[in-house]
């Protein structure tokens, strides 16, 4: 009786998931249609239509991203019990994302505290910061035992790293992931010349649009077999989050959304696979906002927007990459490749695909003169 009516459950889940999907991309061609329309008719009315257009499909998507996160736990679940299969479930909620989730929030507290702490008490500000790196520094190293833990007893005792067909290259991937992350700082830091920290606007916009691009990375126009996924324009929230404070608060706003992602949907077999696939492949989006101070190009910012969206795709891109060859050579096995590398410049390519609906999507919102004025009174005050 149980077990019929949770598979119940997931009937009706994934019958709700290509409806919420359909609707989605029927709602974003009449917005679009309609767009066009005005544009022709009254290009001042068609700006302002453009600004309240995206603030409501925002909205929308975000009570949508809602629903389907309830949906996809009340799914997951279901089928974990029907099949009773708890065990891996069990260990990566107990032993990675609950470290992670608890890190996110000891993080998240922590920069509150020292924000407030220089605003409302300066007298403490320093002490503040102290027990907050403490802190900080205790939950990352709590983190890291637990996750150690985890692949010690479920994966690297299973034979996986060891077992001769499509072994993981250790190694290779720590190096990668050191380098990458390396990497994503210095860009973040020669694109942003600006000196102003973390505010509340600053901050307060992160987490919205974080929450945005978290919501429509629900709205999935399809997903691949081992991970990743085409979404509606998940990542133009962090990118315009980019081009308005800045690459160095974008890859911040990136880094975050990226464990997020691995909450989300968690494919992990290593630590610093999970490294390369969420944090640092999607800490590189926050350099979308790399070229908006470009001054030759101050009359284009679709131009500017384009270019730097392309970058934060193709760094991303390489990270998937290098995940995909020294952490998962077995898939290409499994699917008739001898080469590692293609099989992992093929599978990955859906990042293009992705990244194409972002360029269309921004390339329509950044013609709105009425959202250019309203980004760049945050822009140039960064």
């Amino acid at each position: 009786m149980l077990q019929n009516l949770l598979s119940d459950t997931v009937y009706l889940v994934d019958n709700v998931e290509p409806i919420v999907k359909w609707l989605s991309i029927g709602i974003v061609a009449a917005l679009v249609v309609a767009g066009i329309i005005l544009f022709l008719v009254n290009r001042d009315a068609a700006s302002s239509y453009a600004k309240w257009a995206v603030f409501g499909f925002f909205i929308y998507a975000l009570v949508i991203g809602i629903l389907m996160v309830v949906l996809e736990i009340i799914k997951h679940y279901s089928v974990d019990y029907a099949t009773e299969n708890w065990l891996d479930r069990e260990a990566i909620l107990s032993y990675i994302l609950v470290p992670l989730l608890v890190l996110f929030a000891v993080v998240l507290a922590s920069t509150l505290a020292v924000f407030a702490s220089k605003k409302l008490l300066p007298s403490v500000f320093k002490p503040t910061c102290i027990v907050c790196g403490v802190l900080s520094l205790a939950a990352l190293i709590a983190a890291a035992v637990f996750i150690g833990i985890y692949f010690a007893t479920s994966i690297e005792d299973g034979g996986y790293y060891d077992g001769g067909y499509g072994e993981v290259n250790q190694i290779v991937l720590y190096i990668s992931a050191a380098v990458l992350i390396v990497l994503a700082i210095i860009l973040a830091f020669v694109c942003d010349k600006g000196k102003k920290g973390f505010d509340t606007r600053s901050i307060s916009y992160a987490a919205v649009c974080i929450a945005m691009s978290f919501a429509l990375s629900y709205i999935k126009l399809f997903e691949m077999p081992q991970g990743g996924s085409v979404t509606l324009a998940s990542l133009l929230p962090l990118m315009i989050y980019s081009y308005m404070f800045g690459t160095k608060k974008g890859v911040f706003a990136g880094f975050i959304y990226g464990i997020l992602q691995a909450l989300q949907d968690p494919w992990i077999i290593h630590p610093a696979q999970f490294l390369l696939d969420y944090p640092i492949a999607f800490c590189f989006i926050g350099l979308a906002g790399m070229f908006a101070n470009v001054k030759a190009l101050e009359k284009l910012p679709q131009v500017k927007f384009t270019l730097g969206a392309i970058v934060a795709c193709v760094f991303r891109y390489v990270a998937h990459v290098l995940s995909g060859v020294f952490a998962f050579s077995a898939y290409a096995l499994d699917n008739g490749f001898d080469s590692a590398w293609v099989y992992s410049l093929a599978y990955n390519s859906f990042v293009f695909v992705d990244i194409i609906i972002v360029l269309v999507a921004g390339a329509l919102v950044f013609s709105s003169k009425a959202f250019n004025k309203q980004i760049d009174t945050y822009r140039l005050a960064k």
